[in-house]
């Protein structure tokens, strides 16, 4: 026997290669018979008639549920969340290959049972959407182990780019020998490497870079980056909301909206930034840091489908059966209003009709759309002007966390631009974005503005659009568009000199043009009163609240025990008779309804609820509004009115009739309704009208109209006697005052008053007056 000695043979068998294209057959061969077999219970072919109605209709897309992929093919399900690019190119194809085999667009479905060409499959590329109800990741837990594997994430799109065309395929072409070579570009932010060397160099000699690229007979498909903010409720507090960029490629540009909250499905992947890019950004942290810049890459999300945060088209609905029947039942609650109310910030001792104004903004009114497309708002705007102290911010707190969504801003924090919307320059392409505002974020739910008269008059004035048409026009940097800013508006306000005056009329001590107040539905004044007994009440209520913290805190200690003290919250007779009368199950202890509870059961009201007013309570409004014009016409001619009184109140009286009735659930809204809606109104906007001109706190002084009407005299004479700047002794000022037939004790009164004002101070050991201004 002879042997080879020292020669080896070898036989390339690509092993790996061919078990891999057997792996990737497979899985096309698996998506094929999802789409042609799968059912929904006993309805029709699911994914094929939806294949064959988009197809027909020219939209080459399929969208696929996780969860129907997942009860298919478990297997299949899993390589997707392990593999998805390679395994979704597959699918894809798999698409394309059903499309061929049932012909659609010949006139005939008929299945052809043998493998397609490649060539072919190429031609009929159909891109397959990912969409799934899976718990969405939090986008500040993304980290490294989470690379290259299917994710859900949800958020609110702050910008969104313009939709440019990217590569797919590129056509190379040498110059020297005109040989012509296809590549596939990466997907996402990634591309290609362009040969340095032609494939027939050993042929035609050719030299290095000899390729150029041909994009006429390249095919580029759409695309788009959008910036993805986390839910507000979901930053913890002192946190700066986390942001990821979102890549979108063919159907799936020009979904989404800045200001709109979504919820998508994508690889979670890496590029290499604008900082490794253009060597300017991490290279100035450490000389040398090269590798530091190679190896340091910025997350992105590419996204393979996308839907909004709450689609009714859900078959995974948000409220459970379970969850819908007790809300029925809780509607059916005797004193339900009653109830409602005082559920909404119960640590707040009064403030009663405020708090009932409030509810009625987070119910909202009902939506409507006219034959020639224009649009009724039905949220609620409010605005609390009053004396510091007075729980406002409170209120507004305690607002942002029960509405299902809302953003929360200070006025003198906050710029047009950022209540609005803003173009920015996007710092590696140059090109223009839009960022969406408090206002744009709180689509849909309720934006909270403190320290609203803090705000420059300029920036009041970029909201009224979005306040009544709810929409914010933008034309800045070549951009023109129209975003979405359906947003109630809950402001809280100081009267201009800090605190209520009781000697000035409300048009002196309200510093808003009539263009923003006649934009808000209810406008409540809220007064510090000095009464002994109020004092008294709140007093005790405050220290009982402390003491109620104090005892759950010992209670929740080891070793603690709750003492027999009264609780500071007592449910009424009447609520808890009903709440055993109607089974309810979504009140405390204490007979009220729970945080939690209550967003979701106004969040379930928002959807499911949209009454219409009935005609006796149609009636009622109409003859109302007209009273009140005749009012406030006869009221005008004695003094200027602050707040004026025009048809956006009588729609506003609408909204709250409408939220009155959602509360339970009603489909009509009743005169009873209506009633409730009118005495809110005027304890609201009337009486913020006529505050002043009698004012009930000086009434119950005993101070009278006509001595008012003399300490006003009064001011106006000492303003004329002691100019801006000037120094007067108080004994000349008397003695010419004097002169004036006015009584010591309004002179008196007067100098009271102007010196809370810090109009004028005491010089000189208190005998001369200082005009300050």
């Amino acid at each position: 026997m002879e042997w080879d000695g020292g020669q080896v043979y070898r036989s390339e068998q690509r092993l790996v290669a061919q078990a891999a294209e057997s792996e990737w057959s497979m899985w096309r061969r698996r998506f094929v018979e999802l789409v042609l077999h799968f059912r929904s219970g006993a309805a029709s072919f699911v994914y094929r008639d939806q294949l064959v109605r988009n197809v027909n209709a020219g939209h080459r897309a399929l969208y696929v549920e996780l969860e129907d992929l997942q009860a298919f093919d478990e297997e299949l399900s899993d390589a997707l969340r392990d593999s998805p690019g390679e395994v979704l190119a597959q699918m894809e194809a798999a698409a394309a290959e059903v499309v061929i085999r049932l012909r659609i667009g010949d006139g005939t479905e008929t299945v052809a049972a043998e493998p397609q060409p490649q060539s072919r499959v190429d031609a009929a590329s159909i891109q397959v959407c990912i969409l799934s109800q899976e718990h969405p990741h939090p986008i500040r837990e993304l980290q490294a182990a989470q690379l290259d594997r299917l994710t859900r994430v949800a958020g609110i799109v702050t910008a969104a780019s313009k939709v440019r065309a990217k590569a797919r395929l590129v056509t190379l072409m040498c110059r020297h020998c005109g040989h012509r070579r296809v590549m596939q570009a990466s997907a996402g932010f990634g591309g290609f490497a362009v040969p340095r060397a032609c494939e027939r160099a050993s042929e035609a000699q050719c030299p290095l870079d000899p390729y150029m690229v041909l994009a006429d007979e390249s095919r580029f498909a759409d695309w788009q980056t959008v910036k993805l903010q986390e839910l507000p409720e979901a930053v913890p507090t002192g946190e700066v909301p986390r942001s990821l960029l979102l890549t979108l490629d063919r159907h799936l540009v020009d979904q989404v909206t800045p200001g709109e909250r979504i919820s998508a499905v994508g690889i979670f992947s890496t590029y290499a930034g604008y900082a490794a890019r253009s060597g300017s950004g991490a290279r100035a942290v450490v000389a040398g840091a090269d590798a530091l810049v190679a190896a340091v890459r910025a997350p992105y999300l590419r996204v393979v489908g996308v839907r909004p945060a709450e689609d009714r088209r859900d078959r995974h609905p948000t409220f459970t059966p379970e969850e819908e029947e007790e809300m029925a039942r809780f509607s059916r609650l005797p004193h339900l209003y009653e109830t409602l109310a005082r559920s909404m910030a119960p640590e707040l001792w009064g403030l009663d009709d405020p708090k009932r104004a409030i509810l009625c903004q987070l119910f909202g009114g009902s939506r409507k759309h006219l034959p020639d497309g224009m649009r009724l708002r039905g949220d609620i705007n409010v605005l609390l002007l009053g004396d510091p102290s007075t729980a406002k911010s409170q209120l507004l707190k305690f607002t942002e966390r029960v509405a299902p969504v809302s953003v929360y801003t200070s006025g003198k924090g906050s710029s047009g631009a950022g209540l609005t919307a803003s173009v920015i320059r996007d710092a590696a392409s140059g090109e223009f974005h839009l960022e969406g505002g408090a206002m744009v974020l709180a689509d849909g739910g309720v934006v909270c503005i403190d320290e609203f008269d803090k705000m420059r008059v300029a920036d009041r004035v970029a909201i009224h659009e979005a306040m009544e048409q709810q929409t914010i026009s933008i034309a800045k940097a070549g951009i023109t568009t129209v975003l979405n800013s359906r947003a109630a508006v809950l402001a809280a306000a100081n009267p201009l000199f800090g605190s209520f005056d009781d000697a000035r009329g409300a048009a002196e001590q309200i510093d808003f043009a009539s263009t923003i107040l006649s934009r808000f539905d209810l406008i409540f004044v809220i007064k510090d009163v000095r009464d002994d007994e109020r004092d008294r009440t709140i007093a005790q209520h405050v220290l009982a609240l402390h003491q109620r913290v104090n005892r759950l805190r010992l209670q929740s200690s080891p070793g603690g025990s709750l003492d027999d003290a009264s609780d500071a919250f007592t449910p009424t007779d009447a609520v808890l008779a009903g709440a055993a009368s109607t089974g309810a199950s979504m009140l405390n202890a204490d007979g009220l309804v729970p945080l939690d509870k209550l967003r979701r059961y106004i969040a379930y009201v928002r959807r499911h609820c949209a009454p219409r007013l009935s005609p006796e309570a149609a009636e009622l409004l109409r003859t109302a509004y007209v009273h009140i014009r005749q009012d406030v016409r006869s009221a005008a001619d004695d003094a200027p009115v602050p707040v004026p009184i025009t048809v956006r109140q009588l729609e506003s009286m609408v909204r709250l009739t409408e939220a009155l009735a959602k509360m339970r659930l009603s489909s009509t809204a009743t005169a009873a309704d209506a009633e409730e809606a009118l005495r809110l109104f005027r304890v609201a906007t009337i009486a913020a009208s006529r505050s002043g001109a009698v004012p009930a706190g000086a009434l119950e002084g005993g101070l009278s109209s006509e001595f008012l009407l003399e300490v006003q005299a009064a001011e106006a004479s000492i303003r004329r006697r002691l100019t801006i700047g000037a120094l007067l002794s108080e004994q000349r000022l008397l003695q010419d005052l004097a002169r004036h037939h006015l009584s010591t004790a309004a002179i008196h009164k007067a100098l009271q008053v102007m010196l809370g004002r810090h109009e004028v101070e005491w010089r000189r050991q208190r005998t001369a007056l200082y005009r300050v201004r």
